[in-house]
């Protein structure tokens, strides 16, 4: 069972506009906090599209109403065997095998429209880790956003870490404040019971707090244009 995580989202503040150079700092922070550089890692969140069929000589179709129109997959860095997908209408999150990308792709039913990848660096602190990186389109390095992750080692209850987790974001919040950037971290809440998940932490969790990571950011995104 993984150990708890929360996922956090840089806000910028109004006007201000995003940067490689808020990234260099905020990972400056990490390492000011003590943090030792472990590597690099990468999640990767597709959005899908139902396809449309052409009817003979008609115009296209839908597919079952059934179905959902959109869907949300993610492909977690800790977990490179297995594959998340979740349809947000439905609040349902599922777990498959790491083909299931290519099985979609073989139905014909699904197309992917978007591809983000979030990378960065990796930082061990005594029993938390931090993850601290960019939000850029596959292929591109357009920055669409910049997040954190941060896992506490000792613990795999939601509840039970909370305060932990508090107390820790609070400090992340003064140093970084020492840095005077145009903007914050911002730590959004994901409803798990919405979507069927229980106290212990497990990787559909992080697979929802990445969508609705992902809706700050788009959001953020929408608001500075």
């Amino acid at each position: 069972m993984p150990p708890v995580k929360w996922l956090m989202h840089w806000h910028p503040s109004p006007g201000a506009t995003l940067n490689s150079q808020i990234l260099a700092e905020a990972c400056g922070c990490a390492e000011s906090l003590g943090g030792s550089k472990d590597g690099r890692w990468k999640t990767s969140i597709f959005f899908y599209r139902a396809m449309t069929r052409d009817g003979a000589g008609g115009p296209a179709v839908q597919q079952h109403p059934d179905l959902p129109r959109e869907l949300l997959g993610v492909a977690l860095h800790e977990r490179p065997g297995l594959y998340f997908s979740i349809v947000r209408a439905q609040r349902l999150v599922l777990q498959a095998d790491a083909a299931f990308p290519q099985v979609m792709e073989k139905l014909q039913s699904y197309r992917i429209r978007v591809a983000l990848n979030f990378e960065g660096f990796q930082y061990q602190l005594g029993d938390f880790c931090l993850r601290i990186g960019k939000c850029v389109p596959n292929n591109s390095e357009a920055l669409r956003g910049i997040m954190m992750e941060v896992e506490y080692y000792p613990l795999t209850s939601i509840e039970k870490s909370k305060a932990v987790m508090e107390d820790f974001f609070d400090i992340w919040q003064e140093t970084v404040a020492k840095k005077s950037l145009p903007g914050q971290f911002i730590h959004v809440d994901s409803n798990f019971s919405e979507y069927g998940l229980s106290d212990q932490y497990s990787f559909q969790h992080t697979a929802v707090q990445y969508a609705t990571c992902l809706q700050q950011l788009m959001a953020a995104v929408t608001v500075r244009g």
